[in-house]
């Protein structure tokens, strides 16, 4: 049986034998909701690499101290894998995070696209950014990856253009493109997922004129919150991490 995960800002310092102490939600979640006694097993990291074994020491209403019986490096996953994910309608966005976090993508950006139903704008910019950051982390934890995904900031076209001039493998999502996607998947890809109306003609442009290629999955037209998934996991199938 997988140990429960829980996150903590740092295992720096940490050496086998040393005592942490957990506070906070992620110690009230793991004694109140998880119900973790003295005794038991839970699996520590920091989401960059780092996982502590540890047993169990003692529990508080949100406090809980365990002591570290081993620990292990995770090498970074590779290829890293990079989503521009257009704002879904509704809750759509949170089920394109978690699902991305679940298959191991590094890196997720949101991006406002012109044809995007969502607006992200002042207290609600803040609010749903932080929701999508407290999805992946949530969705890592269950995951039980050793490295947490990065939610970037919300990105303009011009920002996301920036990001796939850059890239080695840059793919945007279409519905009308010829091309599939290629058989070969280099160290680093980014992957942009428009929105539920569609890329418009100036983004198309501009990510063309930024070196991306515009791809096809198949006949089959997936919605915004499943595609990146779908293309993601095709994209790992081609590469040891899923070979």
């Amino acid at each position: 049986m997988s140990l429960h995960v829980h996150l903590v800002p740092s295992l720096a310092g940490v050496d086998v034998g040393s005592p942490v102490t957990v506070d906070g939600a992620e110690a009230h979640h793991a004694v109140a909701v998880r119900r973790l006694a003295v005794g038991e097993p839970v699996l520590l990291t920091d989401g960059a690499g780092r996982l502590a074994e540890c047993e169990v020491t003692a529990t508080g209403k949100a406090r809980l101290e365990v002591v570290v019986r081993s620990l292990s490096s995770v090498p970074r996953p590779s290829p890293e894998l990079v989503v521009v994910q257009a704002l879904p309608k509704g809750d759509r966005g949170e089920l394109a995070v978690e699902l991305l976090t679940e298959i191991g993508v590094a890196r997720i950006v949101p991006w406002a696209a012109s044809r995007s139903v969502a607006v992200w704008r002042g207290d609600r910019a803040t609010k749903s950014l932080a929701k999508w950051q407290a999805t992946a982390r949530e969705a890592a934890k269950q995951a039980r990856r050793a490295w947490f995904p990065e939610v970037a900031p919300l990105a303009t076209t011009a920002e996301v253009a920036a990001l796939l001039a850059d890239a080695p493998l840059a793919l945007v999502l279409h519905e009308e493109a010829a091309e599939p996607l290629p058989p070969d998947v280099p160290d680093r890809v980014v992957l942009v997922v428009g929105p539920e109306g569609g890329l418009a003609p100036e983004e198309l442009t501009a990510f063309a004129e930024a070196g991306a290629h515009t791809v096809r999955l198949g006949s089959e037209v997936l919605r915004s919150s499943t595609a990146g998934l779908a293309a993601a996991s095709a994209l790992l199938a081609r590469t040891p991490r899923w070979g």
